[in-house]
Parts: structure tokens; sequence; C-alpha cells
């Protein structure tokens, strides 16, 4: 389901890199082509880098790419999350297997203590993904983001290492891979 990104990938994610229902609540898009080709060309660079801190995937269906996700690697000890999805596979479990996945590569294969996310309180299916991988709700954070309607906050959640763990056995019962 997740494969590095490619730069031959950018027409699929410019699909929904540039819907106004899709970048609503982000501080990027709706893309133009070059920013769309600009962000995976630079995205699928990262792979290549000595130090990586960057990992952006494509998220497949049917060797369709119909998403993209990304873990960042903040520090030696946090990461940070994040992914978008084209419209037309909204509400079919997509975002939340990925992002399942991204957390556990973050534990297991970079040995990450603590991985967060943000979202536009707002944004409640984003939302809904994040508590869904057994994330905890920190607070909110004012006005982190200039977006297209004004100044928007951030929600935060985040989930341990050790929290992960106890509750994976939760996420592969409720049809997630973990």
């Amino acid at each position: 389901m997740l494969r590095p990104i490619e730069e031959d990938d950018w027409p699929a994610v410019h699909a929904w890199a540039s819907q106004d229902r899709v970048c609503r609540y982000q501080s990027w898009g709706p893309n133009t082509t070059e920013q769309t080709r600009e962000f995976v060309e630079e995205a699928a660079k990262a792979w290549a880098s000595r130090i990586r801190t960057r990992f952006v995937y494509a998220i497949t269906l049917g060797g369709r790419v119909v998403g993209n996700c990304e873990l960042k690697l903040r520090s030696r000890d946090q990461g940070e999350i994040s992914y978008a999805l084209h419209p037309d596979y909204w509400g079919r479990g997509l975002a939340t297997a990925a992002a399942c996945q991204l957390v556990r590569i973050g534990f297991d294969e970079h040995n990450l203590h603590r991985i967060f996310a943000t979202c536009d309180p707002r944004n409640l299916a984003s939302a809904a993904v994040l508590q869904r991988l057994g994330m905890s709700y920190e607070g909110r954070m004012r006005e982190t983001a200039l977006i297209r309607d004004g100044w928007r906050d951030s929600d935060l959640y985040s989930v341990l290492v050790h929290e992960w763990h106890a509750n994976v056995w939760n996420l592969a019962g409720g049809g997630i891979d973990a």
C-alpha cells in the first residue's frame, strides 16, 4: 500500500493537490502544476539524501497512486506524520491504514519515542483518523498556520511507543494492518 514517492507520480498527486476541498485546511494549495511537480521532485529526492529525515510515500490501491503520506523525523526521538488522499477515496479507511503504517515505521524502523500530528480543528475526518490510531489529544495551538480564510488553530495529537505497542493488537483487530 505504501511505496516511496517517485518523480513520475506528480500527475496523480496533482489530481488531488489542485482541489480546493483537499487543501481547505492546509497552508498549501490548491497547487499549480509547477507547485505539485516541485513538491513531488523534492519529496522523491529526499529518499536519496545521505541523512534522511523526510520519508514521503505514495499511497497506492491496486497499483494506482491515490494519496501520499509523510513521516518527518523532527529529532532523534520524535517524528511527525501527515497524509493527503484523493477525495474519491475518502471514507474507505485508506488514510487510517496509511497513517498506521507510518507510525509503525517510525517506532519499529526509526526507534522513535513519540510521534505526533496536527490538524485543523474543523477537519473532523482527520481528527478521527488520529484518534483511531490511538493518539491522545494534547491540546489546541492557537493560530499556527495562515490559510486562505485566515489564521487557523491546530489540534495536536500524539502517541508514545509504549502506548502504541500496548494498543497495536486493537488496531489489527479493527481491520488495520499494523
